[in-house]
């Protein structure tokens, strides 16, 4: 089985990681690594927090694990780049974890909904405003149509790790828009794993989220993606 390393800033929701080696239960090594940076949901912030320098940090971290694949498992701190600069960060991460496969949240949401074939979209984004915004765009840029955005407008990612499970379903399945294939839900600090396949049957449609996208993600890299029970309708499809 395979072995993902993913680095995660600071801390909030990194138990959602150990949550899926359980849950996915084939022996498959998700170890997480942390680097630090100010969690504040604020671009100027982001743009550090997602570095060469912090990503090279964390790739170094990781490389004890002997990993196949890193992923760089920030949402904010990926698509705040844009696109380009987005892969230009991905491509820094490969280089200074030797050459593995690499790749972010963001890029992640973008595979995720192609492999099912989604469309339209909504956003359920705990971020501010002017950040979710810059999500909307990165998900344009992959051809992914938003039809709605809601912004919680919760400051820092410490506060989102705070949120308890049931504040966590209502912010998700309040933000619903009846045309969407499905919704989206970006923010590594929030827990969602053990709450998607009850979300997606209040909701009746595929919820992606950002915990539940990089592990799919880091498998992906690896060739080893598999349906899974509980892990939402990407882990239930076969050929996502």
């Amino acid at each position: 089985m395979p072995t993902v390393g993913f680095i995660y800033p600071d801390h909030a929701a990194e138990d959602d990681y150990p949550l899926a080696e359980r849950m996915l239960g084939d022996g498959a090594r998700l170890p997480v690594e942390h680097i630090y940076g100010t969690d504040l949901h604020a671009v100027a912030e982001l743009l550090d927090l997602g570095s060469p320098a912090r990503l090279a940090e964390g790739a170094a971290l990781l490389a004890k694990y002997e990993p196949s694949a890193v992923v760089w498992a920030c949402t904010s701190g990926s698509f705040v780049y844009g696109w380009d600069g987005a892969e230009e960060q991905v491509a820094k991460l490969s280089a200074a974890a030797g050459g593995l496969p690499a790749s972010s949240t963001s890029f992640a949401f973008v595979r995720a909904a192609n492999a099912l074939s989604l469309r339209s979209v909504a956003v359920a984004a705990s971020y501010p405003d002017d950040v979710a915004k810059l999500f909307v765009e990165f998900l344009g840029r992959g051809g992914i149509e938003v039809l709605s955005m809601s912004a919680a407008d919760i400051d820092t990612a410490a506060e989102v790790g705070e949120l308890a499970p049931e504040q966590v379903v209502e912010l998700i399945v309040s933000r619903d828009h009846p045309d969407a294939d499905a919704l989206l839900v970006p923010d590594t600090a929030m827990r969602t794993l053990a709450l998607i396949d009850m979300i997606e049957e209040r909701i009746g449609k595929p919820v992606l989220t950002a915990n539940q996208v990089t592990v799919w993600e880091g498998l992906r890299l690896t060739g080893a993606t598999r349906e899974a029970p509980g892990l939402g309708t990407l882990f239930r499809t076969k050929g996502a």
